[in-house]
């Protein structure tokens, strides 16, 4: 499945859970489970806990995605 077949949310990384996978409340009040995009990783892109990002998730399984970008603003 490729970048563009993901749906994409806004959300906040509300915790790190090792691994590189991170806790991730999105706008709508889900919580999924996340991990670093290959192109976030490449270019060593750092996600801290309270940051908001773009997360493109897999319309067959809800409950992973991929971060695909940091936002900026605080």
């Amino acid at each position: 499945m490729s970048r563009d077949d993901l749906i994409s949310f806004d959300g906040k990384i509300s915790d790190l859970t090792g691994g590189g996978n991170y806790e991730v409340l999105l706008d709508n009040g889900q919580k999924i489970n996340a991990q670093l995009s290959g192109r976030m990783k490449k270019f060593k892109i750092r996600v801290l806990v309270g940051d908001r990002v773009i997360v493109g998730v897999s319309p067959y399984d809800p409950t992973h995605g991929l971060i695909t970008r940091r936002q900026d603003g605080h």
